[in-house]
């Protein structure tokens, strides 16, 4: 994956829309959104079917969860439209790392999500990661994934954690 070429899309993509919220891009960008209250352990499915682009949610999580995975459902739409047929892409886990495309999508949605000037601001102030993260409305593990992406992009930020690629997991359980 090309960090640099990832970042640039997704600039390019809010200034264009003006806007990085999921909700409004799906709807601009042409993404049929539905929810599905019989998901129960599904958080979300991108499908691509007769030309029409496709984010089936489940509705049962709390707002933050919803739009996190829906920044990740738009980021496989941007990524992986190609892999997205048949049966579609399908997020049990959301930021499972093991994972080359969930990966990617991760990376698209921390992009998409978190701002790197107020991201920038919060660490310089002094806040840790699940600070930073709770302030900006985002899961730990995905501030990690984009302080991660930042560093390779040669920003100079520090914060001591990897990311937990199970978190998820662990937000439905409790």
């Amino acid at each position: 994956m090309d960090s640099d070429a990832v970042y640039r899309q997704i600039r390019n993509l809010i200034q264009h829309w003006g806007t990085n919220d999921p909700l409004r891009l799906a709807a601009d960008m042409g993404i049929m959104l539905y929810d599905c209250p019989d998901f129960s352990q599904l958080l979300g499915m991108y499908t691509c079917r007769w030309r029409h682009r496709i984010v089936l949610m489940n509705p049962n999580v709390h707002e933050n969860l919803y739009r996190m995975v829906l920044a990740h459902e738009i980021g496989h739409d941007q990524l992986h439209r190609h892999l997205a047929g048949g049966e579609g892409l399908r997020e049990f886990r959301l930021f499972h790392l093991s994972s080359q495309t969930e990966y990617e999508a991760n990376v698209w949605a921390a992009h998409l999500l978190i701002d790197d000037g107020e991201l920038t601001e919060l660490i310089r102030n002094g806040y840790d990661a699940a600070s930073a993260a709770s302030m900006l409305g985002v899961d730990v593990n995905l501030l990690l994934i984009k302080v991660q992406q930042m560093q390779k992009l040669g920003m100079q930020l520090r914060l001591p954690y990897a990311p937990d690629s199970t978190f998820f997991r662990k937000i439905r359980e409790s």
